[in-house]
């Protein structure tokens, strides 16, 4: 009788201790929907911002500042919540075309790399698989704009339509694509992309190129629809409103420089814009 109840208190003391570590175990585990998806080597562990596309992505401006550009701005902000890397692949004068060629400016990137920005930043995104990836991506305007002539104001419609399908075949069957294939671990999404749309800096002085920028940010929009998420720079910029007082002091326009590219007001205003949709993609 002894031995049997010794045995049991034993059993007892060892399925407790069973117990107590699956429960420890348990609480252990991540509890964020990102910390549940496991790449190849291990669970993700951190996350990562990287910045792609053009001039404005790039954080350029005339006066030659380049550190004051909204995706600087975003990644400072983004590291009081756990950021653990930032590169910006941006490269100046960038299009969609491009994006899958060779920089147009490769002596004005912030990150060195060979090749195409799009491969550069596939072959990042997968060599860094154990972290949660921020993408934020602006392209678009140097695919349309040289067919908007800022002295006359006149627009060459045929070649804008052309220009924005092209734009179309390259943003959503190539680069979104490749990018979105990067992101998966196992087969689960371990990121997101976020599109930022345009303002249109010639709005005061040729107002009828206003529904032309209009109608490139409803094709970015179409484009992004189901696999990222848009960011509304232009409304951010004062929207359609004509003469927009924001023009002279969101960008160099009114300047000695007559520049289309923001000011650090205007870079503020676009990581502003983009606060709160990047905050809601991460939940």
């Amino acid at each position: 009788m002894k031995k049997a109840r010794m045995s049991l208190r034993i059993f007892l003391f060892l399925l407790t201790i069973a117990l107590a570590l699956t429960a420890s175990l348990y609480l252990q585990q991540p509890g964020s929907v990102h910390a549940k998806e496991t790449a190849p080597n291990g669970p993700i562990t951190g996350w990562q911002y990287l910045a792609l596309g053009d001039s404005l992505a790039f954080g350029y401006q005339p006066n030659n500042d380049f550190t004051h550009g909204y995706a600087d701005l975003l990644a400072q902000r983004l590291q009081n919540e756990g950021l653990s890397e930032y590169v910006n692949m941006a490269c100046p004068g960038e299009t969609s075309t491009t994006m899958n060629g060779q920089c147009p400016r490769p002596k004005l990137r912030k990150y060195p790399y060979q090749g195409s920005q799009l491969q550069a930043a596939v072959d990042y995104i997968k060599q860094h698989h154990n972290k949660f990836s921020v993408v934020t991506l602006t392209i678009g305007a140097n695919d349309v704009l040289p067919f908007i002539n800022p002295q006359t104001c006149q627009i060459d419609d045929s070649s804008f339509n052309s220009a924005l399908a092209t734009l179309d075949a390259n943003l959503k069957d190539v680069i979104l694509a490749r990018l979105t294939e990067a992101m998966k671990v196992n087969g689960l999404k371990s990121g997101f992309i976020l599109v930022t749309n345009y303002y249109n800096p010639f709005q005061n002085i040729c107002p009828k190129s206003l529904p032309y920028i209009e109608t490139l940010n409803q094709h970015l929009a179409n484009d992004v629809q189901g696999v990222g998420f848009t960011v509304d720079v232009f409304s951010a910029f004062g929207g359609e409103e004509t003469p927009n007082q924001h023009i002279c002091t969101y960008t160099w326009m009114c300047s000695e420089y007559h520049d289309i590219h923001p000011t650090d007001e205007g870079y503020k205003v676009i990581a502003d814009a983009i606060d709160p949709v990047s905050l809601a993609a991460r939940k």
